[in-house]
């Protein structure tokens, strides 16, 4: 009657502990998945900051050559009316 008592107790332990050992587990997976967005956010962010930057750049380079492509061209132009008047 004993050991039927002892092992009764010992499984309701053992479930008991599983329990509780499921809602750790359960808060641990949920704060991980929050730590695991919260980069994926911050790292998004960086991102698209980077690129943002990367754009007005590229946008600004562009913008100096057609520029220079430009003017460039009015003194070809320039040249070429030139050398027709004489």
């Amino acid at each position: 009657m004993k050991k039927i008592f002892l092992t009764i107790s010992l499984f309701s332990f053992l479930i008991a502990c599983q329990d509780k050992t499921k809602e750790k587990l359960d808060e641990a997976k949920e704060a991980l998945t929050e730590e695991v967005k919260a980069s994926v956010d911050s790292v998004k962010e960086k991102a698209e900051a980077k690129l943002d930057t990367l754009k007005d750049k590229a946008n600004a380079k562009i913008d100096s050559a057609k520029l220079k492509g430009a003017e460039e061209i009015e003194k070809a132009a320039k040249k070429l009316k030139e050398s027709i008047k004489k």
